[in-house]
């Protein structure tokens, strides 16, 4: 049961980084869009922090 897990796991690995490091036909891949959108998660993510701080339910 263990290498059947472990080799399930594997696929589910590779399939992932084959997902994130595919082109589309403008030749980016998910992994570089998904770095442009980062600061603007890491922004959401600090005014639902200050918001939770300050005891308030965040407004997302």
């Amino acid at each position: 049961m263990g290498f059947i897990k472990n080799a399930i796991i594997g696929i589910a690995i590779f399939e992932g980084i084959k997902y994130l490091t595919k082109k589309d036909v403008l030749g980016t891949s998910n992994f570089e869009k998904i770095k442009e959108q980062l600061p603007s998660y890491i922004d959401k993510a600090k005014e639902v922090s200050q918001d939770l701080k300050a005891g308030k339910l965040p407004q997302v």
